[in-house]
């Protein structure tokens, strides 16, 4: 198991609509918005790390008001 955390930085005035559809993805775990530099945290809960590029880059960057997103590997 593969455990991740993506901070996604958005588009302002369309936080519901975006969290909703990060939930959306599978293996996304838990989305929540947060206040500061960035607009979310996503723990994304996978099988393999090269799941994780298929949540992150291939479906959270494909969500429409996402402007970028950084990827942390939990080592443990």
């Amino acid at each position: 198991m593969v455990v991740a955390y993506v901070m996604v930085k958005a588009a302002s005035g369309d936080a519901d609509r975006i969290r909703e559809s990060i939930l959306d993805l599978d293996g996304v775990a838990e989305a929540h918005i947060v206040a500061g530099d960035m607009d979310f945290v996503v723990k994304v809960d996978v099988d393999e790390p090269a799941d994780v590029k298929l949540v992150a880059a291939d479906g959270i960057q494909g969500i429409s008001g996402v402007e970028t997103t950084q990827t942390y590997i939990a080592m443990g």
